[in-house]
């Protein structure tokens, strides 16, 4: 790519930053250059490549980690997925939330007849035409999404999912204004904007902690390599608070401090053995029943199969299991729900996919298929997902409902 003269590169740069977020800053002799963007914005889109076209840049660093950056540079990966080593690695709810972010973000990209993350896809293919190093700067969203759990009481965590399940439900039109209005925050942060701003305890995990992972990011690449003026592209949302911290040096040591944002804080210890004691309860009151009457231990036993059970069915028939995978949720909830370090759903998503293997259609139409509701039913790879979270909520409600029975019984009742 020609270099422009400098007065040409000067007066893009104006432009740019008379209609996009723009700040340069010097870190010992390394230029950074920090664009805003909109993640569904055409006037993003367009600034990207003309700052990329003023050949001034010998590095684009851009706000993916290596997975989304993989589902953009090849996007039939997620036809390869392995749905079974998914759900024996615990990793379908993740799928599941990641798959409804994208949705959200491609929902609102269709309505504005636009790629979504176009300025990112523009700036991995200047880039690469250009000859420049791209620089993955963002921190994996899974671990983002599990620092976010970790983060939140565990009381509000079911406002996390409800936020998720929003995103994909919600069929309410954005107008282009709206979009613009993206500058302002971040695609993550709008997903949940029903609650995020009042959460202090999501805005830490959501913005912040990748604000200081980005930043961490950049001073890392401009230490170890000769770059001498790279170029991020960012979501607006990020702006300041990455400009305050190469501005100030807040990071002296990137790579711990990237190494500590990786990092998934350990549960709480009364988390961890909160479900044990639920089990211990339940297990007691069986003993309790028996030791009064075998007819009270054995009405016991009935309403924890039939409720437990019951309820994770009923969970796998809302999202049309394979009848016997809807049996398998009834035989397997009442005896996974005794053994936390096994969930109903990885028994009954895996029964599934060997029952009815998604095929490769599915996988191709995955991403089109999750921007609506139908298509969760409709595509069966989302079918598995939609199986495994609702016979999960089946059997844990099931297990809370069917203990509260146990111990009625045993008061009289």
């Amino acid at each position: 790519m020609n270099e422009l003269t400098n007065e040409t590169h000067d007066s893009i740069m104006q432009n740019c930053a008379s209609t996009e977020p723009l700040k340069t800053i010097e870190i010992d002799g390394v230029h950074i250059t920090i664009l805003g963007t909109a993640h569904v914005s055409k006037a993003s889109a367009e600034m990207v490549q003309a700052l990329i076209a003023t050949g001034k840049f010998d590095a684009v660093a851009v706000e993916l980690c290596p997975s989304r950056h993989n589902a953009i540079v090849n996007p039939e990966l997620i036809a390869k997925m392995d749905l079974f080593q998914v759900i024996k690695r615990g990793q379908a709810s993740m799928v599941a939330a990641s798959l409804a972010l994208g949705a959200f973000q491609q929902r609102m990209a269709e309505q504005l007849k636009i790629e979504p993350g176009a300025e990112m896809r523009v700036a991995i293919k200047g880039a690469t035409e250009a000859g420049l190093p791209v620089l993955l700067i963002d921190r994996e969203i899974g671990t983002t999404l599990k620092r976010i759990y970790r983060n939140v009481p565990w009381w509000k965590r079911f406002g996390i999912f409800s936020g998720i399940l929003a995103s994909i439900i919600s069929q309410e039109k954005v107008s282009a204004a709206e979009i613009e209005k993206l500058k302002e925050g971040d695609v993550l942060e709008s997903t949940f904007s029903q609650f995020s701003e009042d959460e202090k305890d999501l805005f830490k995990p959501l913005i912040s902690e990748r604000d200081e992972y980005m930043s961490a990011h950049l001073i890392k690449e401009s230490k170890e390599n000769n770059y001498q003026h790279i170029l991020a592209i960012i979501g607006a949302g990020h702006l300041k608070g990455i400009t305050r911290l190469l501005e100030t040096k807040a990071i002296d040591k990137p790579d711990e401090t990237i190494a500590q944002l990786d990092t998934i804080p350990d549960a709480s210890n009364w988390l961890k053995y909160f479900p044990w004691a639920i089990v211990a309860l339940i297990l007691a009151g069986f003993v309790v029943g028996f030791m009064r009457s075998s007819e009270i231990g054995m009405a016991m036993l009935v309403d924890w199969v039939l409720i437990n059970g019951g309820l994770s069915a009923l969970g796998a028939a809302i999202a049309f299991a394979h009848p016997l995978t809807i049996m398998a949720a009834f035989l397997a909830a009442p005896l996974t729900s005794l053994n936390p370090t096994i969930g109903a759903g990885m028994v009954v998503a895996t029964v599934e996919t060997f029952l009815r293997k998604p095929k490769v259609r599915d996988f191709n139409r995955l991403r089109s298929d999750a921007t609506h509701l139908k298509g969760w039913w409709h595509n069966q790879v989302t079918r598995i997902l939609l199986i495994f979270l609702l016979s999960t909520i089946g059997s844990a409600v099931g297990t809370y409902v069917a203990g509260f029975r146990i111990y009625d019984r045993l008061s009289g009742g």
